[in-house]
């Protein structure tokens, strides 16, 4: 069984948001990624949308995270469920960082942008790189 460290991770970096993959194509998953991040006060994710749910966990810190229209604010110890292919984005509002643990239904996630242009994500091209 294995076992990831997550501090043996490689971590990958966005403006204001810390990326671990604890989980994903890398470690041989084909239908799921288990992403550990951490967005700084004041940053967010870019207004995204990707063919899969999505859960996030919430460890520590708060903010908004907007689908659609609608925005809703959130602390910790809260749970967030993003529909499949809904335009997204979650902000820091607070003045701690948000550790957060983002559950995908999908191996490797595609990340578009609100009109459907690809979002190349660091952590992916690390992988493709090293994938034959």
């Amino acid at each position: 069984m294995p076992i990831n460290l997550h501090r043996e991770l490689t971590r990958h970096a966005l403006p204001g948001l810390d990326h671990r993959t604890v989980a994903g194509p890398e470690h041989g998953m084909r239908d799921l990624e288990v992403w550990l991040q951490t967005v700084e006060p004041g940053a967010g994710t870019p207004v995204h949308r990707h063919d899969c749910e999505e859960v996030i966990v919430i460890l520590e810190g708060g903010g908004t995270c907007t689908i659609g229209d609608d925005v809703v604010r959130f602390g910790a110890d809260s749970t967030l469920i993003i529909p499949r292919d809904a335009v997204h984005q979650l902000v820091n509002t607070g003045d701690v960082p948000i550790r957060l643990v983002g559950i995908l239904g999908a191996a490797p996630v595609a990340v578009k942008t609100a009109d459907g242009a690809p979002i190349p994500l660091p952590w992916q091209a690390a992988y493709a790189a090293a994938t034959p």
